[in-house]
């Protein structure tokens, strides 16, 4: 038998001590997560005390009723049925585009790869513009979801070609990105020859939805994201250690035993379906995708086995406040969260940029 020596000892309670770091920051996360669900929740056109508001969920889920337009029943009515869907529905968007954004950087080698890298987003709104100016729909329901389903299922077609393509012998990843790109300002052009065919009505109702927002979100949306966003992270969550065997090359990918494209095939189609679930809904929610799994990086380091759980963790977080930022700066709603999460973004992405520490990739 085999005797370990100090060193081996010294080694094991280094990895535990590091490991242990690690997930305080992501537990830490989770509270942080929890107080602004809270927070969230609070502000509006009808303010709401912080304590009152897990009271008033606690007492909705032990079934508690009220007298008819009471106070009491305003306040229920206000963050059960208004306000939690909209908390969940940023929950959900943070997770899984934060998730897919890390799990796509790692898959393309990239770290300029986001959710929106296959082309899903120009598709998605094609899609929700000629159901909005032309009428033509996928589905003979509603009009709201005939828009949601007609987002979802074009935002899968770029998705499906990038898929094929993958298929092909000698594809690199940065082929797999140009393609997308390519796809991506095709659909750009459909979407701009409809528009110049629309109203300035319909326009404007098409444009705010490529904002982004969580605004009129209720509980019947939630099902589909949710089951879909679940799912996709746990899966990527699993498969964490083949992102990193990936993450170091084809080749080197391969000499371990990794069957590359297939993997590589799976992620993709695991990816889009989890980002045209969220978009259908929410619109294009940009930079989020793109800045926290880098700051998940800076923190934490290169390993997907904690970065996919701390993305899932603070893409909500980032989410929720600008979420909050937005409803402080305009309490009726009518300041869409996308613009935020734009003006933040785009300023902490460009201070990545700068001081980025190339030993992350």
């Amino acid at each position: 038998m085999f005797r370990k020596n100090a060193s081996d000892d010294e080694l094991v309670q280094k990895y535990s001590a590091y490991t242990f770091k690690k997930m305080v920051i992501i537990f830490g996360g989770i509270l942080t997560l929890f107080l602004l669900m809270g927070i969230s929740i609070t502000v509006g056109f009808r303010d709401i005390d912080f304590f009152q508001v897990y009271t008033i969920v606690f007492e909705h889920i032990t079934g508690a009723t009220y007298e008819y337009h009471s106070d009491e029943w305003w306040d229920d009515w206000i963050v059960c049925n208004t306000r939690m869907p909209k908390v969940v529905a940023g929950i959900m968007a943070g997770i899984g585009l934060t998730v897919s954004g890390a799990a796509m950087q790692s898959v393309m080698k990239n770290p300029l790869a986001d959710p929106y890298t296959t082309g899903i987003s120009s598709a998605a709104v094609f899609g929700v513009t000629i159901a909005m100016i032309m009428g033509i729909t996928f589905a003979d329901i509603n009009v709201q979801y005939g828009i949601v389903f007609n987002a979802f299922i074009f935002g899968m077609i770029p998705a499906a070609v990038v898929m094929l393509v993958s298929r092909m012998n000698s594809i690199s990843p940065a082929t797999l990105i140009l393609a997308g790109i390519a796809i991506s300002y095709f659909f750009s052009a459909l979407d701009t020859l409809v528009m110049t065919m629309a109203t300035a009505e319909t326009i404007k109702s098409a444009y705010l939805w490529q904002i982004g927002s969580l605004d009129g979100l209720r509980w019947v949306d939630l099902p589909l994201m949710t089951g879909i966003v679940i799912t996709g992270s746990i899966i990527m969550g699993i498969l964490s250690k083949k992102l990193n065997i990936l993450s170091a090359g084809d080749e080197s990918a391969t000499s371990l035993g990794l069957n590359v494209n297939n993997y590589r095939l799976l992620c993709l189609m695991l990816l889009s379906l989890m980002t045209a679930s969220i978009i259908s809904f929410t619109g294009i929610i940009g930079f989020v995708g793109l800045v926290v799994p880098h700051v998940c990086r800076i923190i934490l380091g290169s390993d997907n086995k904690f970065i996919i759980p701390a993305c899932a963790v603070l893409g909500p977080i980032v989410i929720l406040s600008a979420d909050i930022i937005g409803k402080v700066i305009s309490p009726m709603g009518d300041l869409p969260m996308g613009i935020i999460m734009s003006f933040i973004g785009g300023p902490v992405f460009l201070m990545l940029i700068i001081k980025q520490r190339r030993e992350m990739w």
